[in-house]
């Protein structure tokens, strides 16, 4: 049996709009894919930190992850993401310390609708 690590997937997302709903059905998208994608269950998770950029003020990221199943026994953590000219606009990103048999080339990132630009080398 492969030995247990700590490893961090990273993830993020962006919002069509400043709004309550959309920030529940981005994040929780989110959390999820990036759950399914590495065969994880929210046992497997240690914390997870969230950042939001400073165009977003409708709700706590952390707020809409927690509603996912399992995520409210999760440390969770929100900060503001850098204000970076050019930057992507209405962003979430999130980091998930994890415990995992996978190695690090094995673990998928997720990079969701518009925030696919970050990332072009991982397949959506």
């Amino acid at each position: 049996m492969p030995a247990t690590a700590v490893r961090a997937i990273r993830g993020a997302t962006t919002l069509d709009e400043d709004t309550p709903a959309q920030m529940h059905e981005r994040v929780t998208e989110l959390v999820r894919v990036m759950l399914e994608r590495n065969g994880l269950a929210t046992d497997d998770l240690i914390s997870m930190l969230l950042t939001s950029t400073d165009d977003l003020h409708c709700m706590f990221p952390a707020t809409a992850a927690r509603t996912v199943a399992g995520m409210d026994a999760v440390p969770l953590m929100c900060a503001r993401e850098l204000d970076i000219d050019g930057g992507l606009e209405r962003c979430v990103r999130i980091m998930a310390h994890v415990e995992t048999t996978r190695t690090r080339a094995e673990l998928e990132h997720v990079f969701l609708a518009g925030a696919v630009v970050l990332r072009p080398d991982l397949e959506p």
